[in-house]
């Protein structure tokens, strides 16, 4: 899915992938280059948890040299230098030390010229993400002090950070997320350009923004992530559907952590939980938007209400995700799980063929999992959570959505006429089925013939 969060690779797979790496720089220094492990990879090892990120290799060899020397590669950004590196079936992005030359489309400078490791290094985005590591003698190589901001729990931009927004503004949303995934401050001169150039997102495509805040909401610390894009101003420029909901009053009495937006970071809070996955896309989108249909339906009555809010929320997320460029899959079950969001309210008092009906739904996972999150993240009573877990469990799957005792073709062998009444027949039937009220064909038969005599 378009925006995934990569997850942790178990320890056979990463010793397999970093083995595999290892050949690729050893062939490069055998013949004569410097090779290095670069990035993301190389911060994740000094945090202690390395195989969460990609391995990528820098190195002073050309394209044409390292597709030379390896017989599977891919010339995807060959004019700026990268190469992907296919070895022992395993993708390594290879790329050319480089400095690059003016500021080009926002994503892309304007030309590169091959440099060597420090001049590469100082024309990435954050020292954190600045260092090498020579997996051949074990050394880490820092030109940026990476290591000390490793220390000092500190996201700072290497240089000029307004320069290095400049040069590509998604790098705002990226010291964003880095902040809050490792939990760490950004240096006060780039918040201030993070602030300054905020509007500056809006140069940036919609897929681009989508895949940064995808990977907020996925990663450690959703709720933080959040809390910093609304004090820096990229909330009103990325969601403002989201950033519209700071102010919206909410009764106390059923929400007394305050109004719309503090209620969501809180619920966001609830997504990072050390015992289980990364939540899936649906699931944590849900959380986010699952209320902002409120700014557009908060009435006073007899206390504030917001009727219809599930609703109108469920059609504002598609229009919300529609524009970030999210797969249909994503925008359709989020819509689902908002849509329904408020029914679990009525569980214990639902027909048992409307439960069942809930119970089999596709987002059934998801849409439970937002319920238990909303209700902590407000009034804290859950019952209806353990309810639904508890019927989960002791109906089997052919007793929540049994296949039809009718169907239209025995309709049709009994005599009725095609037209729109078969279709309330058949639901009928089905829901007195669900209500195990009906529960043979020939029951249902009868019960069709004395409901519907044949005129």
């Amino acid at each position: 899915m378009q925006g995934s969060v990569p997850q942790p690779m178990n320890g056979a797979e990463f010793k397999e992938k970093r083995i595999a790496a290892e050949k690729i720089v050893s062939r490069l220094a055998e013949r004569g280059h410097t090779a290095l492990f670069a990035g993301g990879y190389v911060r994740d090892k000094l945090l202690g948890h390395a195989g969460s990120a990609d391995i990528d290799i820098a190195t002073s060899a050309t394209p044409d040299e390292v597709m030379a020397l390896f017989s599977s590669t891919i010339p995807v950004g060959a004019k700026f230098g990268v190469v992907i590196v296919v070895y022992s079936g395993i993708p390594f992005e290879v790329a050319t030390f480089r400095a690059d030359l003016g500021i080009g489309d926002g994503r892309h400078p304007e030309s590169i010229a091959f440099a060597d490791a420090r001049e590469d290094a100082l024309r990435r985005d954050f020292t954190i993400n600045g260092m090498f590591y020579d997996p051949l003698t074990d050394r880490v190589i820092d030109y940026v002090s990476g290591e000390a901001d490793l220390r000092l729990k500190i996201v700072r931009a290497i240089g000029d950070p307004k320069l290095r927004f400049r040069e590509d503004y998604l790098r705002l949303l990226r010291a964003i997320r880095f902040a809050a995934r490792f939990d760490f401050s950004i240096d006060s001169a780039t918040l201030e350009a993070v602030i300054a150039d905020a509007p500056g997102i809006a140069g940036v495509s919609a897929e681009r923004i989508f895949s940064e805040l995808d990977r907020m909401l996925r990663q450690p610390h959703p709720d933080r992530a959040f809390r910093l894009l609304l004090e820096s101003g990229l909330l009103h420029h990325t969601l403002p559907e989201v950033d519209d909901l700071v102010g919206v009053e909410q009764p106390p009495e059923f929400h007394p952590e305050g109004d719309v937006f503090e209620h969501t970071i809180k619920a966001l809070g609830l997504l990072d939980r050390a015992d289980a996955p990364a939540p899936s896309a649906i699931l944590a989108w849900s959380v986010l938007l699952h209320d902002i249909g409120k700014k557009a339906t908060m009435r006073r009555l007899d206390r504030i209400r917001f009727n219809n809010h599930d609703q109108v929320g469920a059609d504002l997320s598609g229009l919300v995700l529609r524009r970030l460029r999210a797969p249909n899959e994503l925008i359709d079950g989020v819509a689902a799980c908002i849509g329904n969001h408020m029914n679990f309210m009525n569980v214990t008092a639902m027909r048992l063929s409307t439960l069942k009906k809930l119970l089999s739904r596709p987002t059934i996972a998801d849409e439970l999992e937002l319920h238990r999150i909303d209700c902590l993240a407000s009034h804290g009573n859950i019952d209806n959570f353990y309810f639904v877990k508890d019927r989960l469990a002791a109906f089997a799957q052919e007793v929540i959505k049994p296949a039809p005792l009718l169907r239209g073709a025995d309709l049709l062998g009994l005599g009725y006429r095609p037209g729109p009444k078969m279709g309330e027949i058949l639901r009928e039937v089905y829901d007195l089925q669900l209500d195990e009220t009906i529960r043979t064909r020939d029951e249902a038969v009868e019960y069709v013939k004395s409901r519907w005599p044949i005129e």
